[in-house]
């Protein structure tokens, strides 16, 4: 048998990253992400039934520009998460695995990431947040 210079199997260093593969890794990420914030909402609801101290030490670190910066990523995530869900759903029914669809329905989902983001944080903030 001839020895090769090639890798035995596929790897990263391989290929090129695709957009179908990248939005694959981030629908993960953004799983984990969102399993993480559930800590942070749970820490939210603890603190308001433990008294207006605790709560108050919680609303003051969401209304810090840290707390502004977490919550953002973690909708950020949300969003990305059910909008990859609903094509994820397509998908379960046999529906858009023909190249141009699959990068069609990709890129929707990231403009659709980003708009319901802006949104939800403007009108957010537009009523006091």
């Amino acid at each position: 048998m001839a020895q090769t210079d090639r890798p035995l199997s596929p790897h990263l260093q391989v290929y090129r990253p695709q957009l179908t593969s990248v939005l694959s890794v981030f629908h993960r990420g953004t799983g984990v992400v969102l399993s993480i914030g559930v800590i942070f909402l749970t820490f939210w609801l603890v603190a308001a039934a433990w008294g207006p101290a605790a709560f108050n030490f919680v609303q003051a670190f969401y209304g810090s520009w840290f707390g502004y910066l977490v919550l953002l990523g973690f909708s950020f995530c949300l969003f990305y998460h059910l909008c990859n869900g609903v094509r994820h759903l397509f998908w379960d029914a046999g529906i858009g695995f023909d190249m141009e669809t699959l990068y069609r329905s990709g890129w929707a989902v990231l403009i659709a990431t980003a708009g319901l983001t802006l949104f939800a944080w403007f009108i957010g903030l537009a009523m006091g947040g």
